[in-house]
Formats: structure tokens, C-alpha cells, sequence
């Protein structure tokens, strides 16, 4: 029986997912997948030798090299032949810190875990409302949100509010961060099928395809008045990643694993390895 693949440790999910050929129209897709993507990053451009980048990933240093050749085939035919670039799916865990001493640069989920706890813990009788957020405004991707606005309610009123940034977080650990630091809501404008799946698991209720002001949103929230889409999707995330993509986990630890044999349970959000499906 063939031995489990290892989980590969990478630091965030990537913050552009798709790449598409300028000129003649294009033909065919590759599938770079987000641990391929992890292995350039370290290694192209943050210098990191094969086997600085094995330790950071917690794998062995073969297992890098193929994972890297494979990556730089997978580019290479993207460039020359004009094909869709598409950073999806893998076998991979985010870190949650405990790489620090072999990250070459802060550890953005040890900035999450500092930024977290200086969210003040919620009352017993508070509800917490997160609004995807830029400049005031609901911000229209939820996978590519650069902040959050938080809100604590306390008897239907607005007690508390603060923003705080995702630091590059990928659709996945959004689900992640909104759970550490204890929503209850969120409202966002699209968001795709695989992230509403992890916030579902993390029992965070959506309000999706919601535009505007976000002070204003959140006030509609409490009247009962918002006018949100409960059937929203996102064109733009949804191209790129199916609901069952890297989305998987809604939580910073679980294994997202596609198209490769073996378990990985980090945590109890766990993904099953035949096939990239939660449970």
C-alpha cells in the first residue's frame, strides 16, 4: 500500500489566483497548485536553497525538488504555449506559526495570532458582525479582502467596532481568522461556493452580495431591513475554484488535500485526501 503523501506547510494562500495570456486567444488551462506555487515563491523569489525551503514547508528536500520541477514545467507551458494559469487545489496546510524559525521574514500568521488576541473578547450576550471592507465600503471579493470592519452588538446596538487586516489571507483562512476571533456574521458582496462552505462549518451566518456603505449595511442588519442575496456566488472566484477547491478548510491548521492519497487530520476540520472533500 503506497505511503500517505505528507502534508506541505505553506505560509498563505496566494492572493492572485489566475494568470491569463495578453495577444492571440488563448487555448487550455494549467493547474498550478497552491503547494507548486509555495515551492517558486520560496525558492525563486525569496532565494531559499531546497533545503531551507524543505524545512519551511515541513518536507523532505526531494520532495521539494520534484514539487519544484514540476512547477517550473507547469509555468514554462503556460508562457510558451499561451495557456490559462489557474493556482488551485494541492495537498497543503497553512502554518500556524510554528515555522518562525525557519521563515526568513515576519511570519504573517504569527502577526495574525498578535492581531487576533488584541481583538477584545465577546460579552456572552454579544453578537460580533464582520463587513469585508475598503474605505468604507463592502468590499465586493471576500477572497481578496484586505480587511475587515468588526462590530460587537450588544442589545441591539453597536457597542464596539475595529478593523483589522487579513495580511494576504487566502479564501480559505478567512473562514480561519473570522472564527479565531469569534464572528458571528458576515457580510460581504460575492464570495464563492467553497469559502460559504467553510464558513458554514465554522457556523459564521452569511450575508452575501451586499454593496454599499458598511456602517449602513451593519444598521440594516439590526432593523431587519438589509437587502442581501441569499444564493450568492462570485463569478470571479468561482473561474478559478469549484466549492469543493481549496476553500476546504475553515480552519488555519486542516489539510486541504486534492487528487492525492493519504489523510491529513490536523484538527477536526480534517480533509480527506481521495477526492479534497470536508467533512
Amino acid at each position: 500500500m503506497a505511503r500517505p503523501s505528507k502534508c506541505r506547510r505553506i505560509c498563505s494562500e496566494p492572493a492572485y489566483d489566475s494568470f491569463t495570456p495578453g495577444g492571440i486567444a488563448c487555448s487550455g488551462k494549467i493547474i498550478l497548485t497552491v503547494d507548486e506555487y509555495e515551492v517558486i515563491r520560496l525558492i525563486d523569489l525569496d532565494k531559499l536553497t531546497h533545503e531551507q525551503c524543505a524545512k519551511q514547508m515541513d518536507i523532505s528536500r526531494t520532495t521539494v525538488t520534484e514539487i519544484y520541477e514540476s512547477a517550473r514545467e507547469k509555468i514554462a507551458d503556460s508562457i510558451v504555449n499561451g495557456k490559462n494559469l489557474v493556482i488551485s487545489g494541492g495537498h497543503y496546510k497553512l502554518c500556524d506559526g510554528t515555522a518562525s524559525d525557519y521563515c526568513h521574514k515576519f511570519c504573517r500568521r504569527t502577526e495574525h495570532t498578535a492581531q487576533n488576541a488584541a481583538v477584545k473578547t465577546k460579552g456572552a450576550n454579544t453578537m460580533r458582525i464582520a463587513v469585508t471592507y475598503e474605505n468604507g465600503e463592502i468590499f465586493q471579493h471576500f477572497g481578496h479582502t484586505e480587511q475587515f470592519k468588526i462590530y460587537d452588538v450588544t442589545d441591539g446596538k453597536i457597542t464596539n467596532e475595529k478593523i483589522i487586516d487579513t495580511n494576504g489571507s487566502g479564501h480559505g483562512a478567512l473562514a480561519g481568522l473570522l472564527s479565531e476571533i469569534g464572528a458571528d456574521v458576515i457580510i460581504c458582496g460575492g464570495i464563492g461556493g467553497g469559502a460559504q462552505s467553510a464558513l458554514a462549518e465554522a457556523g459564521i451566518k452569511l450575508y452575501g452580495g451586499v454593496s454599499g456603505k458598511a456602517d449602513e449595511a451593519v444598521k440594516a442588519l439590526l432593523a431587519d431591513t438589509l437587502d442581501y442575496n441569499p444564493d450568492v456566488h462570485c463569478d470571479h472566484h468561482d473561474h478559478a475554484h469549484g466549492a469543493n477547491d481549496h476553500d476546504c478548510g475553515s480552519h488555519g491548521h486542516s489539510c486541504h488535500s486534492h487528487g492525492e492519497g493519504g489523510n491529513c487530520s490536523e484538527d477536526k476540520h480534517g480533509c480527506a485526501g481521495n477526492g479534497g472533500h470536508c467533512h
